[in-house]
């Protein structure tokens, strides 16, 4: 590949990378599990970067690459063992005065989260992005009316996840 390419590619990757980060939040539980994905969703960018046409948003096509190379993972990791949780990994200083609250709320909707099939945490995802059901549809390939459908049914699952 050529320079030019390879430094449009860096410079997109470092705007959007954050976009990696979330998706790697979402299908892992620890920091190494989650640098792995990291590392294999932008191997995946990379080597699809020659063929992104500029039809979609750079970060739509980012986020389906995204999604696709860990949900990929995510249905072979099923099939080994499991890896300790983030949190009992983490270290973490804590002020007195520190309001955890909304880390304690994030942490819960994480949990449901994980209890969701790949493609329902998919569309959480992109939902909380504040994607329009339009560019969910584009970016998972399906139609508006089943991302909203989904959706919906969703919001259903994690409310009985949420308050049993």
């Amino acid at each position: 590949m050529n320079k030019e390419l390879e430094h449009n590619f860096v410079e997109l990757l470092e705007k959007h990378q954050n976009i990696v980060h979330k998706v790697c939040r979402l299908y892992t539980n620890n920091y190494d599990a989650h640098n792995d994905l990291f590392q294999e969703i932008t191997i995946q960018l990379w080597k699809a970067y020659p063929k992104f046409r500029g039809d979609a948003k750079f970060s739509t096509w980012m986020y389906r690459v995204g999604l696709n190379t860990a949900i990929t993972l995510y249905r072979k990791s099923k099939r080994t063992i499991n890896t300790q949780d983030f949190d009992g990994v983490a270290f973490k200083i804590k002020a007195d005065y520190y309001d955890d609250t909304e880390e304690q709320q994030l942490k819960i909707l994480y949990q449901a989260l994980h209890q969701l099939n790949d493609i329902e945490k998919a569309l959480v995802f992109l939902y909380l992005e504040d994607k329009d059901y339009r560019e969910i549809s584009e970016t998972l390939g399906i139609s508006e009316v089943n991302a909203r459908v989904k959706m919906n049914r969703i919001k259903t699952k994690l409310k009985t996840i949420l308050n049993p």
